[in-house]
């Protein structure tokens, strides 16, 4: 593990809230208002702003408890955009720190789903490229050879896009300002909603959502007020993955804040999902890119004296029923590390908790 100098963990640090500063500043504009509200006994902001010819346009912002989302809006009349500064630290981060960018072409894609609202409306970005943002979340450099993709995955809680009240532009219209080849994939199930959407050339971007009720909703789209028109597959898992993400930026153009999971919960969703892939034409290479992301993380946030969150979380997932543990064991089988369950086992003992109840002698 290579642990990045501590001056340009200071100039991601500097980055990610320039770069927040500089979203709120281009997306709201000063001749508007923010207000709090109360919705199911917890507060969140608004912004609200007068059309043209009467009444407002109330556009949904954010947690009031989110201290970051509250120290902009308070602040919000003094923030300026320093564009061209955001780019040079960008740059520096890239090519100084060695740290991983998307290629050019993800990086527009998820920018353009920025500008367009999807995570101001609470949106997680996952996968792969949700990977990426970790060698600088955590201030080390990990493996590349575990980052690449042929696709870009979205997902939100379909209780949050039916309650924030707001919605993006027509995601397919936000998609062919990138590529004007971008079209709409029927559902296999229900050809009248889309939850993927796909170029010429076969890149694709899915909206996907948890599936917390039977197994009879597992191939339903999902209809997701918040999303313009796009539905979600439902996904066994995905709410363990997405609750409580943290903040990222993406080293692409002048910087793009953005929600990612929260590290430990990629790498234990992983070990779960890489236990599960369907046998298909790539399911092979899909489930050993599961397991080699979530060890990588396992092991590098134990070195990095983070183990005790990884065993939280492990613990977590692991008590949630048979279906999770047997995907954990699986996947550990799979690895057959010994070194990193003996690490795990000690970060749980630490936790107060017996190893021996978790899978691991």
């Amino acid at each position: 593990m290579k642990v990045l100098d501590h001056t340009y963990q200071t100039l991601y640090s500097e980055l990610a809230q320039r770069s927040l500063d500089a979203h709120f500043s281009t997306e709201f504009s000063i001749d508007g208002r923010f207000v709090s509200m109360e919705s199911g006994g917890r507060r969140y902001w608004y912004f609200d702003q007068a059309k043209e010819g009467g009444g407002k346009n109330r556009r949904y912002v954010g947690p009031v408890d989110d201290a970051e989302i509250t120290k902009r809006v308070e602040s919000f009349k003094d923030v300026k955009a320093d564009n061209r500064a955001r780019r040079k630290l960008v740059s520096t981060l890239v090519r100084e720190a060695y740290l991983p960018r998307p290629e050019s072409f993800v990086g527009d894609i998820i920018g353009a789903l920025a500008e367009a609202g999807f995570f101001r409306l609470r949106g997680v970005m996952v996968g792969t490229v949700a990977f990426q943002c970790y060698s600088a979340l955590l201030g080390v450099r990990l493996s590349n050879t575990i980052m690449q993709t042929g696709d870009a995955d979205f997902a939100q809680f379909h209780s949050i896009s039916v309650a924030v009240g707001d919605t993006m532009p027509p995601v397919i219209d936000v998609l062919r300002q990138v590529d004007p080849t971008f079209r709409e994939v029927p559902h296999q199930t229900d050809n009248r909603y889309s939850t993927q959407f796909a170029t010429r050339s076969g890149y694709k971007v899915e909206f996907l959502t948890p599936n917390t009720g039977s197994n009879d909703y597992a191939d339903r789209p999902a209809q997701m007020p918040a999303l313009g028109g796009a539905s979600a597959q439902p996904l066994r898992f995905l709410d363990f993955l997405i609750h409580q993400p943290v903040r990222a930026v993406v080293l692409h153009g002048a910087g793009l804040p953005i929600l990612v999971p929260a590290p430990e919960r990629y790498a234990i969703h992983k070990l779960i999902v890489g236990s599960r892939r369907r046998i298909d034409d790539d399911g092979t290479a899909k489930s050993r890119k599961d397991r080699q992301q979530a060890q990588t993380l396992i092991e590098t946030m134990i070195e990095l004296r983070q183990g005790e969150t990884i065993a939280d979380a492990y613990m977590e997932a692991w008590d949630r029923g048979p279906g999770w543990r047997e995907a954990i064991e699986s996947s550990m089988r799979s690895l057959g590390d010994e070194k990193l369950v003996l690490s795990i086992a000690d970060c749980v003992r630490r936790l107060d908790a017996n190893p021996a109840e978790y899978g691991m002698e």
